[in-house]
Formats: structure tokens, sequence, C-alpha cells
């Protein structure tokens, strides 16, 4: 570090809503101190409240965001605020248009934990196919059930959008030699063919398929895209795994497809309402496998989010444009 380089923060304060920031995104976070910015950390295992996140955002002259909710009381009560770096992809913790009436930059890292979701929408259906939470239970009771489950060869899935963390896991399912379709207005569909994906209309990517996998972004028009119309193209015992965002799934028409068997098991990282009820009636099924909105939690993802987090900052108070402007 120079005094060039500490100078770009100097004086200035980043509040770090993240949680586990210093254990998870070291490199970003000492880019940052080395920059010579101050930093205000979050230091419990819980996002900060409406209420923790005003009575620091006043200060502020950048955020590093995690699920907090930057609203426009928030932002009105930053009026030095002039980056929102968010730690990971999805948006809708803040408000947009509000943000750059204000001239805040809203940035975000797509792709940064592609590979992770991804990985863990694999992790889903291995284990819903498999039973592997039913035998883990049953071992440690001292039952030695053996459950039957199947194989994921030879099946076929439907995405539900196909970004960048489809396309990698539609890579990954390449391997296993199964039919992939996907839905997606915006994709391009000979690429989609070179990787032996077919992109269908949205009745044709949940019909005749064994698994229904989702991640198109939560927007207005997607809310509950999957409800009981949709649920009602699926195939008798098909899969569902949703680690996109909680909305977009109806979940009490989840539940009567559970219970009419029309779905089979769901894996699901995401719900509707967050941290989750342990009474939601989606917990009897054995046969729903969740994580809590834990998609993107590997070392590797939080490495990279939270160096591309930092040097958006960084770039803005350097006099440069940051990369990934959403706003």
């Amino acid at each position: 570090m120079n005094d060039s380089t500490a100078a770009v923060g100097a004086g200035r304060t980043v509040i770090v809503g993240a949680v586990r920031y210093a254990e998870l995104c070291g490199r970003g976070r000492q880019l940052l101190l080395d920059h010579g910015f101050a930093l205000v950390e979050n230091e419990t295992t819980v996002p900060w409240t409406p209420t923790e996140l005003h009575a620091h955002v006043g200060t502020a002259d950048a955020a590093v965001a995690g699920v907090e909710v930057f609203d426009s009381a928030a932002l009105a009560a930053a009026p030095e605020l002039r980056i929102i770096s968010r730690l990971g992809v999805g948006l809708d913790n803040v408000d947009l248009p509000a943000a750059r009436s204000q001239g805040v930059d809203v940035v975000n890292v797509p792709g940064g934990n592609a590979e992770a979701v991804a990985e863990l929408a694999l992790g889903f259906i291995l284990s819903l196919l498999r039973r592997l939470p039913q035998m883990h239970d049953a071992a440690r009771a001292g039952r030695w059930d053996r459950y039957v489950g199947s194989e994921l060869a030879g099946k076929r899935i439907g995405l539900l959008g196909y970004g960048a963390i489809a396309r990698l896991l539609a890579s990954r399912l390449s391997g296993f030699d199964l039919g992939i379709k996907a839905y997606d207005p915006y994709a391009d569909r000979d690429e989609a063919a070179r990787a032996g994906v077919e992109i269908v209309s949205l009745e044709e990517a949940v019909s005749d398929v064994d698994i229904v996998s989702v991640h198109v972004p939560h927007l207005p028009e997607t809310h509950h895209l999957v409800d009981d119309a949709l649920i009602s193209r699926m195939r008798e015992g098909t899969i569902l795994i949703n680690t996109s965002r909680g909305g977009l799934v109806d979940e009490a028409a989840l539940l009567r497809g559970l219970d009419s068997g029309r779905i089979a098991g769901a894996g699901l990282d995401v719900f509707e309402h967050e941290p989750v009820s342990p009474d939601n009636p989606l917990f009897r099924h054995e046969a729903v496998v969740t994580a809590p909105h834990a998609g993107a939690d590997t070392k590797e993802a939080y490495d990279r989010i939270g160096w591309a987090t930092a040097q958006a900052i960084v770039d803005v108070f350097s006099g440069r444009t940051p990369a990934h402007v959403a706003n």
C-alpha cells in the first residue's frame, strides 16, 4: 500500500451488513482497508434489522450489502452514500429507482455465485432421488432401513430460466445422460442446442419431465410462476427444485402438489418468507429437503464476490465506473 492508494478511502466509511464478512471475504476486506476505508461491520450472525441499518447508514459513504433492506426510507437516511455493492446477485432488497434518484450506484456480481448454486441444485436432485435424508435419519436412529431410490441417468429435466446458473447446472447434468429442456424467452437457441438443451415454452418445460428446476429472476411478472396451474401440467411424481427466490413458487400450491403426489419431492433453498417458520406446513413432508438460503455459501464464491464488491467501491472513489451497475 502507498499513500495514493490509501488516500482513495481516507475519511470514508463503508458499512458492511453482510454477516461473517471478515471470515469469508478476507481478500475483499483487505482491499478496502488497503485503500484507507474505515469499516463498520455487522459482527452478529443475522442480518441487520431496518433499525440497525438506519443507525449506521447516516454516516456511510458506501455499503457492502447482504440481505438487509435498502428501501426508500433507508436511502433517505443516507445523504453521503455513493454506492451499494451487493455481496451476491439478487437485488430485490434494494430500491433501485430510489437509489438512482439519489445518485447511488447499485452493483452486484452476476455469475459470482453461479457455480455454488448450480452445485447445490444438483445436490438437491441427487438427495431426493436417492432419498438421502431419510436414510440419514434412519441410520442415526438405529434403523438399518434401505430406502429404494431412483437413478438420475435417463431422466428428463426442465429448467425454468437459462441464465448462468441454469447453464452450469445443464453442463454438470450432461454427464448423467439425461434429456434437458429449458424455458427462457431470451435464450440463444443455437447456443443452447450446442449444449444439448432444447429451448421450449413454459408449459413444455414442465410437462413430460421428471425434474423441474427454477432459475428465473423474481420480478412482478414471475411472482408465483410455479402455481396450481403450472403444477397441474407436471407429470405425477415430478421433483421440484428452487434455488432462485422463494416468491417464484406459490407455497400453498406446492403443498397441494405434494399432498396429491403430483410433486414427489422438493428441494428448497428459498422460501416466500425468510427466515422460514419452523411450523411451515411444507416441513411435514419427508420428501422436502431444505437449506437456509445457502446456495451461494461456498468459500470460493465468497472469495470471488467479496473481491468484486470491494473493487467496485474502490472504483467509484477512484473516479472509475464500476462493473455491473444495475441501476
